[in-house]
């Protein structure tokens, strides 16, 4: 008698796990745009836009939700792509898959030992210890929970986007009161808002000018459609996500910073120094400083942690394409790529010695990553159109999200993006990371053909005549 072995539950070869649920999934996508560039990177944009630095977080806001809604409508129409540069890949060929995810990969993993460094910057607060080693002890720990399962990184980051999300809640309600006056001993104080030099005191133009910085501050939102690979209905999650972003975009940045510059004189804001903690010194909330240290922290762990995860499983799906070494593509019982965590530990500890060793040396890397956000966004957007006028054209019905106004606001958003990269280029403050990210862009565009040359067929003499 013969045994049948089903295998009906046996996942492929190199299937990750399908352990995520839609919790998980909201709060990383949550967790992918509320950063330590909101909580103290906004004082840049306020300093330089004042009170209606806002607004350029709304135009920003309004690009990411562009960027999402493609990305829905490539989700859905193809469930089996596992990550959303491989869109670019689907849309625009193999040298486009291969130079969109070694950029992402390369992004990601230089935030992995920057936000190391940050929180060892925080915690030296309570531990008397150089940076250095704190940095160290927080990747080896960043390093295990990536490296016991998808759902380890999922918990953590739904505990550290759950406290991120309370206390912009707590933050806004309390501002709110502020700022009507019903809390505030001398009633409104909305007049902050025109008081100090007018609602743009530099001008529109400064508002517009602010745009590139704030861009980078809100890149993360894509992260969802990486982790979404890992949960049982992907296409389905992704669309849920890219519908919800803007909402979330407009509470967390766009709510929060008008009652910041409500509640509190906008050119008392100092660069560097959190505006939330600020605003919450003004309205004389108690223990403000070491409240505002936690939930950065919080953040900045938040941050490090999604770097860790989606370096990982871009560099996991480079392999499968044979873009990368296929040592790479091995998985352990858990489902967890472990030779692509360990390269992006590597690479992360190599930055934290780098960063406190040769911060010269660090300084480039990470401005040679400054624009590479927007060249990725730019590939996604045209291969949104490309895919989507092949399916028009081979009279393929059409998925359940698609683009809104197609092609018009897909070539609005290019249009958009293409602008912040020439602001870039004309900005003083700007021109380095501009710069060095073109050196990174044709770095990997060389690569591509690099790779293309060496594995080209190798022709004999005499043979096949």
């Amino acid at each position: 008698m013969t045994q049948t072995i089903s295998t009906v539950d046996v996942p492929p070869k190199n299937e990750l796990s399908r352990s995520l649920k839609a919790r998980h999934l909201t709060m990383i996508s949550i967790g992918g745009i509320i950063g330590a560039g909101l909580f103290v990177g906004s004082s840049t944009s306020i300093i330089a836009a004042g009170p209606a630095s806002f607004i350029s977080y709304a135009i920003c806001g309004l690009l990411i939700l562009l960027v999402m809604r493609m990305l829905g409508e490539m989700a859905t129409a193809l469930p089996n792509v596992r990550s959303f540069t491989e869109f670019a890949r689907a849309g625009l060929g193999e040298g486009a898959g291969f130079v969109v995810g070694w950029l992402y990969w390369y992004f990601w993993v230089l935030v992995v030992p920057v936000e190391a460094i940050a929180g060892a910057k925080i915690l030296k607060l309570w531990i008397d210890l150089p940076p250095l080693p704190i940095g160290i002890g927080l990747m080896t720990v960043m390093t295990c929970v990536n490296l016991m399962s998808a759902r380890s990184y999922a918990e953590f980051e739904f505990w550290f986007a759950s406290i991120k999300v309370a206390a912009i809640l707590v933050f806004i309600a309390i501002a709110t009161s502020y700022a009507f006056g019903w809390t505030a001993p001398h009633g409104s104080t909305f007049g902050n808002l025109v008081d100090y030099g007018g609602f743009t005191p530099h001008g529109w133009l400064a508002v517009l000018a602010a745009v590139p910085t704030v861009f980078f501050a809100m890149t993360g939102a894509e992260i969802t459609t990486i982790a979404a690979a890992e949960s049982e209905q992907p296409g389905r999650a992704v669309a849920r996500m890219s519908s919800a972003v803007i909402g979330r975009i407009l509470v967390f940045y766009v709510v929060s910073l008008f009652l910041i510059a409500a509640v509190t004189p906008w050119n008392t804001v100092r660069s560097g120094e959190s505006p939330f903690r600020l605003a919450l010194d003004t309205m004389h909330v108690p223990w403000a400083g070491g409240i505002m240290t936690v939930i950065i922290l919080t953040a900045v762990l938040s941050c490090m942690n999604s770097a860790f995860y989606v370096s990982s499983r871009v560099l996991f799906i480079l392999a499968e394409h044979g873009d990368a070494p296929q040592a790479l593509v091995k998985l352990n019982t858990r489902r967890v790529p472990v030779g692509s965590v360990m390269m992006g530990a590597l690479a992360g500890f190599l930055g934290i010695v780098a960063a406190t060793a040769t911060p010269g040396v660090f300084d480039f890397l990470v401005s040679s990553s400054g624009a590479l956000a927007v060249f990725i966004y730019m590939a996604i957007a045209v291969a949104q159109i490309t895919l989507r006028k092949r399916r028009e054209r081979d009279g393929v019905l059409p998925p359940p999200v698609v683009m809104w106004l197609f092609p018009w606001l897909s070539y609005a958003a290019i249009t958009a993006m293409a602008a912040v990269l020439i602001a870039m280029a004309f900005t003083p403050g700007l021109q380095q990371d501009f710069k060095f990210s073109c050196i990174t862009l044709v770095v990997a565009i060389a690569a591509y053909f690099v790779k293309k040359w060496l594995r080209r067929p190798m022709v004999v003499p005499g043979v096949g005549i």
